[in-house]
């Protein structure tokens, strides 16, 4: 590989599995995944890290195994955060302008926007995504761009995702003991987006729901913007456990049953089919019949859908929808659920795939729901680079992950690495991380950078 190739690593964090990713783009600017790997995610709990050893553990693993596969040595990573603590909300911002005769400029949009990093919010929290959705300039609405224009009051519409500090320091404390950097922390949903939304889907209306072990995300476009984000705290792993207490079995039992033999359609499931389970410590094994499985997993999957609908209809864009829903995640694989998302929501459901943007020998084995997060993170990583590359500081140009072979990998496994200590929490970032001003200045460089484009 060329040293000129410019690779993204990322960490997806998850309450059933870590994933540890690396990847490129290739010459048509399709992603290529060069090493993906996972681990059990003991330590996280909806979403939240609650134990710091077993989840730096898990990161580690993961972290050692993709750097073996892909011969990619890496420093920084993108993270995804989600979990039950994330919210968001609409803002609007303006100012006034002393010349109206004046072309709006960028440094104007600039001060809007980071304006919005002073709103008030509660203790403990910190804002993590700013993201502009349209603008009014004068009593001219629904601007998208506003450079150039001339106006005596220029205003936005902002979505503001918020999210708590402790649960963000948390999980960069666990990536920094596992000797890595977090380059930037992206909200999972708007990875997830990238990954298996279509630009005409993003734009004729599509809500995205990407269904985890502990949480489901929700996320709706409209005219290609972010018009609302959420996360629901339920996912698979409370279906798994409503089957092992409603059977009276083992939690790993549980898991094995909803994935082989479950369905989210109670009606449609064979009534004279039976599984057999082994019974606890020696005892006779038990019969489980494949609709009384289904029942119990319909119930609980109406339960989440019905949580999902609240957010489709709290986001004021119900009945704007036209392309339906995406659901994507590792519960997207669960028997007859998009039948009964349609239902339920009576819009139009499809799974997501994250296979839009990858290409290379390894699109096969990643081109799965419960990748696309993963697969958005690196897609957001060369985004963040792309748009931010330009504003680093000098002397931090050089690329943060580069190719070495194995047997070097294996030499600099062998070097002491220092330990981590309380007084690295409080340590300067790195210089390739920006501050918020530095990365909205940056942001708003390419934003409004529009090219022709002709319809295909």
């Amino acid at each position: 590989m060329s040293n000129k190739e410019q690779y993204v690593a990322a960490i997806d964090i998850g309450t059933t599995k870590i994933v540890a990713i690396v990847g490129k783009k290739n010459e048509n600017g399709k992603i290529e995944i060069l090493g993906l790997s996972k681990a059990l995610s003991k330590g996280v709990k909806r979403g939240v890290v609650l134990n710091i050893e077993e989840t730096v553990n898990a990161i580690q693993t993961t972290v050692d195994d993709v750097q073996k596969r892909s011969g990619i040595m890496f420093s920084e990573v993108f993270v995804g955060i989600a979990g039950q603590h994330i919210k968001s909300m609409k803002n609007r911002g303006y100012i006034t302008r002393e010349n109206y005769e004046d072309e709006i400029k960028k440094e104007e949009v600039f001060r809007l926007i980071e304006d919005m990093h002073k709103i008030h919010i509660d203790i403990g929290e910190e804002i993590i995504h700013v993201i502009p959705q349209n603008f009014i300039v004068d009593n001219e609405t629904g601007v998208k761009s506003p450079i150039g224009m001339c106006g005596r009051r220029l205003e936005a519409n902002f979505h503001i995702v918020i999210g708590q500090v402790a649960a963000a320091k948390n999980i960069e404390k666990c990536v920094r003991k596992a000797n890595l950097e977090v380059r930037d922390m992206i909200l999972e949903p708007l990875a997830s987006s990238d990954a298996v939304l279509t630009e005409d889907e993003k734009e004729a209306g599509v809500v995205l729901v990407d269904i985890g072990g502990g949480t489901t995300d929700v996320a709706v476009y409209y005219d290609n913007i972010i018009r609302h984000t959420a996360v629901i705290p339920l996912g698979g792993n409370v279906v798994t456990k409503d089957i092992k207490e409603g059977c009276a079995i083992l939690q790993r039992f549980a898991e094995q049953l909803k994935i082989q033999y479950g369905s989210a359609l109670g009606d449609i499931a064979p009534e004279d089919k039976v599984v057999s389970i082994p019974g606890i410590s020696g005892r006779d094994p038990k019969e489980i019949s494949f609709r009384s499985l289904a029942y119990i997993i319909q119930s609980r999957m109406e339960e989440i859908i019905d949580f999902v609908n609240f957010e489709i209809q709290n986001s004021g864009y119900a009945d704007k929808l036209a392309a339906g829903v995406v659901i994507t995640g590792g519960g997207a694989m669960l028997k007859h659920l998009p039948q009964l998302m349609k239902f339920k929501t009576a819009m139009d459901v499809r799974i997501g795939y994250p296979n839009e943007h990858l290409a290379g020998t390894s699109k096969a084995e990643i081109n799965q729901p419960m990748y696309a997060t993963s697969v958005g993170l690196i897609m957001k990583g060369f985004e963040y680079l792309e748009t931010y590359k330009q504003s680093f500081s000098a002397g931090t140009q050089e690329e943060f992950v580069r190719p070495l072979h194995r047997d070097v990998i294996e030499e600099e496994a062998e070097k002491e690495v220092p330990a981590f200590t309380d007084e690295d929490e409080d340590a300067e970032p790195l210089p390739g991380r920006m501050s918020i001003t530095d990365k909205i200045k940056a942001m708003m460089k390419t934003m409004f950078e529009v090219e022709d484009q002709t319809i295909n």
